[in-house]
């Protein structure tokens, strides 16, 4: 099975992203949302989580459930992005309409990951 380019695209984007959670926590530490304990683990398993669905995307046996996986993941990290928009600190001073416009995309890219279930 030949796998579309626009999946490994989106492989690569959560495993790369997945790796910064390593390279840099600080700043996946700080929009966490105070009320969530423990920041560190969240930030090590939502790292971990994007690399390993990451890989699994792009092997076709395990592609449909790795595409569960992220639109899971997309759904547990909205209140970080809630949270951005909420809190000037933890939006790392970007404009607050970018801030905004990000909420709505993690619709698309719920639906991005869907298209991958089959």
């Amino acid at each position: 099975m030949i796998l579309p380019w626009h999946l490994y695209l989106m492989a690569l984007l959560y495993i790369l992203a997945g790796i910064n959670h390593f390279r840099k926590p600080g700043m996946y530490i700080k929009t966490i949302p105070p009320l969530f304990k423990n920041p560190e683990l969240i930030n090590i398993l939502s790292g971990a989580a994007e690399i390993i669905l990451g890989i699994l995307l792009i092997l076709p046996f395990s592609s449909n459930f790795a595409a569960w996986g992220i639109i899971m993941l997309l759904i547990a990290v909205f209140p970080a992005n809630l949270y951005m928009y909420q809190n000037k600190k933890a939006g790392f001073g970007l404009p607050r309409w970018i801030l905004f416009v990000r909420l709505p995309l993690q619709i698309v890219l719920i639906y991005w990951a869907y298209q991958y279930i089959f």
